[in-house]
């Protein structure tokens, strides 16, 4: 109810001026961030006790946050699954290449992939084509089955259906105006939170057969420590390494376990000024086992 009242106070602002009105954005955006963790403990199972509450629960979201459950819930399981496992990359994360990869490639291919791990892409580009565009067809799961290509155009109807009902209501130019800042302001936080939970220099990452699942989602998952209200807004994510660790657990119920557990408070512990120097690494070093920068790579193979 909250974040629809925002999205409303925002429409209703526009007639005031725009300016008012967008200054509600953030709020929006971080309000449907919480409806996007919500979806997301969904897709674990862990919101509701019942699979179906959870799914259908899940579904409903995806209209909202323009993300389509079944297609989400299969690629974020793959990367649970695969967390820190250099094997086993490609799917539901960053891409992210070791020094001997990226040295490795042509000129253009590196260009490619400093673009890619350039912010103003990562957090800015990356999170519009992928919440406004990709999201609109099972990218990846094509032949994978029916399950995902409904999945994906019952999202788009269900989101078409509530967009036209906005516009009929209260104008294209408004309804755009209030869902597209609301939308991006969204999806930037939720990739920069997913960044800084598994990007930093002292990530676990391994190859098979060393890797492990325990090992690399406790100490390849960050503990994002955040001041209330990002807290709520969040949904607690950002003890990430618990939830990697047990994906069951409710968000609601995160801290509990490091109250339980104080060990864990200080295991890759960051707080929201210590997150801009993780943005400069972009490569995993195999030998000196550690995320660095491309100026660290080129640097040692000059």
């Amino acid at each position: 109810m909250l974040f629809f009242g925002a999205v409303l106070a925002m429409l209703v602002a526009i007639e005031a001026g725009y300016l008012l009105a967008l200054a509600l954005a953030p709020v929006a955006g971080l309000l449907l961030l919480r409806l996007f963790i919500i979806q997301h403990d969904c897709g674990h199972g862990a919101f509701f006790a019942s699979r179906s509450a959870n799914d259908w629960t899940g579904r409903a979201l995806g209209a909202l946050t323009f993300t389509p459950y079944d297609c989400w819930q299969r690629s974020h399981a793959l990367h649970h699954a695969g967390t820190g496992n250099l094997d086993a990359r490609g799917v539901g994360d960053v891409d992210t290449l070791t020094v001997r990869e990226f040295l490795a490639r042509g000129r253009l291919k590196r260009l490619a992939y400093r673009l890619y791990r350039n912010p103003v892409v990562l957090f800015g580009i990356g999170p519009a084509y992928l919440f406004l565009l990709r999201h609109r067809l099972p990218i990846g799961l094509m032949t994978q089955g029916s399950k995902y290509w409904v999945s994906a155009i019952a999202t788009n109807l269900a989101t078409g259906a509530a967009l036209v009902g906005l516009v009929i209501s209260f104008g294209w130019a408004a309804t755009l105006l209030a869902v597209l800042p609301t939308l991006l302001i969204a999806a930037s936080a939720g990739v920069w939170l997913f960044y800084i939970q598994h990007q930093f220099e002292e990530a676990h990452w391994d190859r098979k057969p060393n890797w492990s699942f325990h090992e690399a989602a406790l100490f390849g998952s960050s503990y994002l420590d955040l001041p209330q209200p990002l807290r709520w807004f969040t949904g607690n994510i950002g003890v990430h390494h618990v939830h990697h660790l047990a994906s069951r657990v409710p968000f609601y119920r995160l801290r509990e376990v490091l109250s339980a557990f104080p060990e864990l408070k200080e295991l890759n512990r960051f707080t929201i000024f210590q997150t801009f120097k993780p943005v400069r690494l972009s490569l995993w070093d195999e030998d000196k086992r550690r995320l660095v920068t491309f100026r660290e790579a080129v640097g040692r193979s000059a």
